[in-house]
Parts: C-alpha cells; structure tokens; sequence
C-alpha cells in the first residue's frame, strides 16, 4: 500500500514537471485499492480533467498496467469492445501509470490529465519516478 509520504513526493514530483511545461493538470494518487490517496488541481487546471485523472488511475490500478495498454482490449474490433464502461468508466488513454514497490508489488497508480495526451503521460512519469529516489 501506498504511504502518504510517497504519495505527497509523486504529487511533488508531478506538480514540478507540470510546472516545467508549463501545463497546469489535475494529478490523482489513488492506493492499491482505487481508494484515492492524494490529488491536486493546479491553478487553472481544466474541472472537467479532475474525473479523467481519477479515471486515467482508476483503469491503471484496476488493469495493473498503464492505462493506455488497456485500449489495446476494448478498442473496436478487439477482444473486449466496451471494456471501458466496466468498472463505472476507464480512461484508457495514456496518463495513468501503475507504482510499484522495490519487489514489484502493486502500491497503486498515479493519473494526470489536463495537457495534451503526450504531456500527460510525460508527467505521470515524472511523478512515477518519485518512488524510485
């Protein structure tokens, strides 16, 4: 599980990449159990990005992968077509990244939404990263 000291240094760590591009995002921290753990809405930050950053997290934790991948299965045509209105709605789109611990066990996600797709992602990263300092 996730600790609040982590959480408040991928939050950190989010927050001044965000900064860097100047994008202002919502980032949402959520445990091991999609139960939501910290958030930010920087200044300016678009309201309606507040849900899709939870979503973006959500689908993270839930699919143990990053939420882009999860596309490759609900996309028409693919196994699953739908599969991202299960769970009260996925965000299968990048910007969601699942944080593991040092053995690999599930310590929960981080989601970023607010810029471009791109950005999005590139922030999550950051914040990712945070676990590894």
């Amino acid at each position: 599980m996730i600790s609040s000291s982590q959480a408040k240094a991928i939050l950190r760590a989010a927050e001044d990449k965000a900064a860097a591009l100047g994008v202002p995002v919502n980032i949402a921290i959520l445990d091991s159990g999609a139960h939501l753990k910290g958030f930010i809405r920087m200044d300016g930050a678009v309201l309606g990005s507040i849900d899709v950053a939870t979503r973006k997290a959500t689908t993270a934790v839930l699919f143990q992968a990053r939420s882009e991948a999860v596309w490759e299965y609900c996309k028409p045509g693919a196994p699953a077509p739908g599969l991202e209105l299960s769970n009260g709605g996925l965000a299968p789109f990048p910007g969601g990244i699942p944080l593991r611990g040092a053995g690999g066990e599930m310590l929960g996600a981080i989601g970023v939404s607010g810029g471009a797709v791109a950005q999005d992602l590139e922030i999550a990263e950051a914040g990712a990263r945070a676990l590894e300092i």
